[in-house]
C-alpha cells in the first residue's frame, strides 16, 4: 500500500547529483557538420518529426487498459482508479491520448519522460501531471534512492520523492536517466541539416553560377567590388534564376563549387531520410518513403513496426505503470494491439475460420475482436456441432449395447 506524502520523512535526505554530466539534455553545440542540434532544429528534419509522430501517435492511441487476474484468465478492470485515468483523462486538461503522445514525444526527444504522481489519501492515483524534462533534475539521496527536483513556470522549485514520479526512460547507460537518438547519433542529424541548408541557399541564390569571376589586370579593388555587386544584384535570388549574366569587357567567370548534380544532393537527402528511420528503428514506408514499398509486403511492414518498433515502447510504459501506480499485484496494464495486427480482410477471415473449424476460437468471439454486437445463441449451434452425434464413429455404446455385443460374442 502507498500512502500519501503527508505520512512520509519529514526532512529530506542529503542529495547529490545522479550523474556526472547533464547528457539528458542537448547543449547545442555544433556538429561535425558545422550545425547546431537541438531538440528544435531535429525536429525541423521532416523524417525526424515524421519517425516522432508515427510512434508516439501510435502509442497514445492505442487502448491502454487496467486487467484483474481471475482464476479462469484475466478481464477488464473498469472500477479500478487508473482505469478512468489511462483510458479517458489522466488530469483536469488532458485527454488520456494527448498525455501519453506528449511523455512518448519526451522519450524519443529527449530521453526521458516525468510525470507527477498525486495519491488519494486511499492509496489511490488522483492524477498523472506531466512535466516537461528540461525541467526536472534527478539526484540520488544517501541510501541510494532518487528524488526529483521540478521547477515550474514561475521558478518555483519543489522535490518529489521516487513513488511520486512516473519515470519513462529510453535507452538508459546508467539506468537513471535515458538518452535520445538525437543524442547518440548528433552527427547523422547534423548531417540532414546541413544537407538541407545547404539545398535552402542554393535555392536562395537562384542559380547555379557559383564561382569567381576573374578581371583584367588593372582592376582596382573598387571596380572589382563594383563588379561583384552587380553580378549580386543581376543574378542572385529566386526572381533573377535564369536570367542571363554580362560581364564586364575582359572578364570571364569561373566555377569553383559543385552544382547539386554533382554532389549528388537528391541521393544524399534520401539517405537521410533512411538513415534518420534506422536511428528510430521506423520502416521508411511509415515515414513516407514508398521506394521500397509494393501491395505484397506494405502489410508486413505495418505488422514488423509494430513488432520490432513499437514492442519495445509499449512494455517501457506498461512496465514502469505497473511499478510506479499500482499497489495490488492482481492488477495490472497491458496496451491492446490487437487492431495492429489484424492484417487484411482476407487474412483475418481465413485465421477465423480455422479457429471456428478447428474449435478453439468462438463465433462470439470472433464478433467482439471485430468489434460487432453480440448475437444472443450464435455459438448454439457450434458447439451442437462439436459434440460426438448419436450413434456416430466416436458414439461410446450404451449398458444394454454392451450387453447384446457380450451375449451374441459367447454364442
Amino acid at each position: 500500500m502507498k500512502f500519501p506524502r503527508l505520512f512520509k520523512r519529514s526532512s529530506p535526505e542529503p542529495t547529490t547529483p545522479a550523474y556526472d554530466t547533464y547528457y539528458d539534455r542537448l547543449t547545442g553545440f555544433p556538429g561535425v557538420a558545422g550545425v547546431d542540434v537541438n531538440t528544435t532544429t531535429a525536429e525541423g528534419i521532416s523524417a525526424v518529426y515524421a519517425c516522432v509522430a508515427a510512434i508516439s501517435e501510435t502509442v497514445g492511441s492505442l487502448p491502454l487498459d487496467v486487467y484483474r487476474n481471475t482464476d479462469n484468465g484475466r478481464e477488464k478492470a473498469k472500477s479500478h482508479p487508473l482505469y478512468r485515468l489511462l483510458h479517458d483523462a489522466p488530469n483536469n486538461w488532458q485527454s488520456a491520448l494527448e498525455f501519453r503522445e506528449q511523455m512518448q514525444r519526451h522519450v524519443l526527444l529527449r530521453g526521458n519522460a516525468y510525470a507527477e504522481i498525486v495519491w488519494n489519501p486511499n492509496g489511490s492515483v488522483k492524477a498523472l501531471l506531466p512535466m516537461h524534462p528540461d525541467s526536472v533534475t534527478v539526484l540520488r539521496s544517501s541510501l541510494g534512492n532518487l528524488v526529483y527536483d521540478h521547477v515550474d513556470g514561475k521558478g518555483n522549485q519543489r522535490r518529489l520523492l521516487a513513488d511520486e514520479v512516473l519515470h519513462l526512460r529510453y535507452h538508459s547507460d546508467d539506468g537513471i536517466l535515458g538518452r535520445s537518438p538525437i543524442q547518440v547519433a548528433r552527427d547523422t542529424i547534423g548531417l540532414a541539416l546541413a544537407e538541407r541548408t545547404h539545398g535552402a541557399k542554393m535555392f536562395e541564390q537562384g542559380t547555379k553560377l557559383s564561382g569567381v569571376i576573374e578581371t583584367p589586370p588593372g582592376t582596382t579593388k573598387e571596380q572589382a567590388g563594383q563588379i561583384r555587386e552587380s553580378w549580386s544584384a543581376g543574378q542572385a535570388g529566386i526572381a533573377n534564376h535564369g536570367k542571363t549574366a554580362v560581364l564586364p569587357q575582359g572578364a570571364t567567370f569561373k566555377t569553383v563549387s559543385m552544382t547539386l548534380e554533382d554532389a549528388e544532393w537528391i541521393e544524399a537527402r534520401r539517405l537521410s531520410i533512411v538513415e534518420t528511420a534506422r536511428l528510430f528503428r521506423v520502416p521508411p514506408v511509415m515515414i513516407g518513403d514508398m521506394e521500397a514499398a509494393n501491395y505484397s509486403n506494405v502489410v508486413e511492414l505495418a505488422r514488423f513496426f509494430v513488432t520490432n518498433t513499437l514492442r519495445r515502447h509499449l512494455v517501457m510504459w506498461e512496465q514502469a505503470v505497473n511499478r510506479a501506480c499500482i499497489n495490488n499485484p492482481a492488477f495490472f496494464v497491458e496496451h491492446n494491439v490487437e487492431g495492429l495486427l489484424r492484417g487484411d480482410s482476407l487474412a483475418r477471415a481465413n485465421f477465423y475460420q480455422r479457429g471456428i473449424e478447428d474449435g478453439w476460437m468462438l463465433r462470439s468471439e470472433v464478433r467482439r475482436i471485430e468489434n460487432l454486437p453480440a448475437i444472443e445463441g450464435i455459438d448454439d449451434a457450434q458447439t451442437q456441432d462439436a459434440a460426438p452425434a448419436a450413434g456416430g464413429p466416436n458414439a461410446q455404446p450404451d449398458a444394454a449395447d454392451q450387453d447384446a455385443q457380450a451375449k451374441g460374442a459367447a454364442a
